[in-house]
């Protein structure tokens, strides 16, 4: 995976412009570099995370350097379009490790919810791990065949790695379970209790509210009847 930089001069608001053109101001830093304002094109950066995410390596080309071993992290989100507007690259050292998280990709069906109409549940989208920059996976593939029944449950320490890499999370975190389905019951029970929490809500606020007509407290001047300084 690779992608093109220019070095950028211009910073804050300054860069509205370049915007305009399709690029996207960025910075590199990390190891045997100094921290360098650049610029990418939008859409061929959008390109490389979506192939990259954040656990692959990227050779990043400023001008005409020599490329360098790169990290993505997610980048800046624009609040309203959910486009990036500004991106970070991570310089790596080959010879020495690195954490990072990468995406978790279940895989296989399971008997629970195949058969008993049960409910997949997942808790973790990612785990953290450390390995050599060389050594990094895309993805961490979880089959959950072994989800036959309501009881079984897929810890950290069920997942399997190649040896190269670290897993950093508990090894007793519960990453996926099958939960039973709900009853036509149940349902009503919550339907019923979420009600009735709505109802007490709402009297509690009737209450705390003055009626229309209702004398002020002693002391204080019914609120129509308030003189202006003069």
């Amino acid at each position: 995976i690779q992608l093109q930089a220019l070095t950028r001069t211009v910073i804050g608001k300054k860069v509205k412009k370049n915007r305009l053109r399709g690029q996207m101001p960025a910075v590199l830093y990390g190891h045997g570099v100094d921290s360098t304002p650049l610029f990418v094109d939008a859409k061929l950066y959008k390109k490389a995370f979506h192939d990259a995410g954040t656990s692959a390596l990227v050779d990043l080309t400023i001008e005409d350097q020599k490329p360098i071993k790169v990290l993505f992290h997610e980048p800046q989100m624009h609040y309203l379009h959910g486009e990036p507007v500004h991106a970070d690259f991570y310089a790596v050292k080959m010879s020495e490790k690195i954490e990072t998280a990468v995406p978790i990709n279940y895989t296989g069906v399971s008997a629970a919810v195949e058969e008993m109409d049960g409910n997949f549940i997942t808790n973790k989208d990612e785990l953290q791990i450390r390995c050599f920059p060389g050594d990094l996976i895309q993805t961490i593939e979880v089959d959950i065949s072994g989800l036959a029944t309501f009881d079984d449950q897929i810890k950290v320490s069920d997942v399997k790695v190649p040896e190269t890499i670290e897993l950093l999370d508990d090894p007793e975190e519960v990453i996926a379970l099958v939960a039973a389905p709900i009853t036509e019951e149940e349902l009503e029970a919550e339907l019923a209790e979420d009600t009735t929490a709505e109802a007490e809500a709402v009297a509690e606020l009737g209450a705390e509210a003055p009626a229309d007509g209702e004398e002020a407290a002693e002391g204080e001047a019914p609120v129509g009847d308030a003189k202006e300084d003069s």
